[in-house]
């Protein structure tokens, strides 16, 4: 009788140490998707903000899953309506259970809190908040799948014919969902649409804002930001099936680049080759002509992006040599950052140690029960157990 109450409760506590310790955040089981990743990434593209001229690429139309980049969009909507004056800044949104329960990169949001549109788009893109994204897209649409529509209808007008949105956040797909698509290309004609409103940059470029009347710290993800000269954007991505991504944007000299470097096997892998093909981007470039404002100048200029315009075939050996074997720079990178994206991205990361602390609780949960049913053999003599004093 004594054994069988604890193996109840050793039960009961492996339970609860495995709910601890793999929490679901309101997710569904995940989707079955192929792994899209290579060293040092699966794709890139570099092209220039005025004219859309691609100046370098490497695989831009491969497809990828770019995981919370898919935010830009949300962003470049919400912008649009902003804009247009059917949505303003200080509206109020209240948060849904729904946007609450959501998992991985987020703010926490409670049911029933209230923020601004501004708030909430701050932590969109700072934060990469996930919880943020779900309650944006029903305060606009009503629903996570109108928002998705409108997503899906603005890429279709740019010209993005190699993506496909399912998701507001761009986390992997839940069961018998589908997983976000893009490709280097598509992503910096995304960017490039969205640099035609400059007032997002007040969100790109921010690296650390306070959230909830500053009880809560947000801190980007994006490595460039005051570690490259001129990064003002854009926005990181990773789920471990689609790798490290990064669309970013900056400025030297007159001249905005863009660059997107998608499915990186290793975060150091991305950090290291946007770094060197953006520099050696810069480096090819005249300065631009005097008091040009880059953001603005692509205002003036509508047209779809062109193919690539070749800038020697001597620039471009270089580049792919530089970033088939990038020198990571370990001053660069030991620059502090938001906590790693590998456990704030995608809900349950780090799961190797967290799998192994599994296994040692139970180990010791199992040792005990043991001990407990060794204690609560009859006495041979009595033929009563045991107490647990008695010698």
């Amino acid at each position: 009788m004594l054994g069988k109450k604890y193996s109840i409760i050793t039960l009961i506590l492996t339970i609860s140490a495995g709910s601890l310790l793999f929490p679901t955040g309101g997710h569904t089981a995940r989707a079955r998707i192929q792994t899209k990743t290579n060293s040092p990434y699966r794709g890139a593209i570099i092209i220039r903000n005025d004219t859309g001229e691609a100046v370098f690429e490497k695989n831009s139309e491969i497809t990828c899953y770019p995981a919370s980049i898919i935010k830009l969009m949300v962003l470049l909507v919400i912008q649009e309506k902003i804009e247009e004056g059917s949505l303003n800044l200080d509206d109020r949104v209240i948060c849904t259970a729904e946007a609450a329960r959501m998992g991985g990169s987020q703010v926490y949001l409670k049911e029933n809190e209230i923020f601004t549109i501004e708030d909430l788009l701050c932590s969109l893109i700072i934060q990469s908040a996930n919880d943020s994204a779900v309650a944006l897209a029903l305060h606009v649409a009503g629903s996570k799948d109108g928002f998705v529509e409108m997503m899906q209808k603005k890429a279709r007008e740019l010209g993005m014919k190699n993506t496909e949105f399912h998701s507001v956040h761009g986390l992997p797909p839940g069961r018998d969902q589908k997983p976000d698509l893009s490709t280097p290309r598509d992503i910096a004609i995304l960017c490039r649409e969205l640099l035609k409103h400059p007032d997002i940059l007040k969100y790109t470029s921010t690296s650390v804002r306070g959230f909830r009347d500053d009880t809560f710290e947000m801190r980007s993800h994006n490595p460039l930001l005051e570690s490259f000269e001129g990064c003002d954007g854009l926005k990181t991505g990773y789920f471990r099936a689609g790798g490290f991504s990064i669309a970013a944007t900056a400025v030297r000299n007159g001249n905005r680049l863009i660059a997107v470097v998608m499915g990186s096997k290793k975060k150091e892998d991305r950090n290291s080759a946007v770094r060197n093909i953006l520099a050696q981007a810069f480096s090819a470039l005249p300065p631009s002509l005097p008091g040009e404002n880059p953001a603005a100048a692509v205002r003036r200029d509508s047209r779809p992006m062109e193919k690539t315009v070749k800038t020697g075939q001597a620039i471009e050996e270089e580049y792919r040599s530089t970033t088939e074997e990038p020198e990571i720079d370990t001053g660069d990178l030991a620059q502090p950052q938001a906590r790693e994206e590998e456990s704030i991205e995608e809900p349950g990361g780090g799961g190797f140690w967290k799998t192994l602390l599994y296994i040692i609780i139970f180990i010791i949960q199992a040792g005990f029960f043991f001990w407990l049913g060794r204690k609560s053999k009859p006495d041979s003599n009595s033929g009563y157990p045991p107490t647990i004093l008695s010698k």
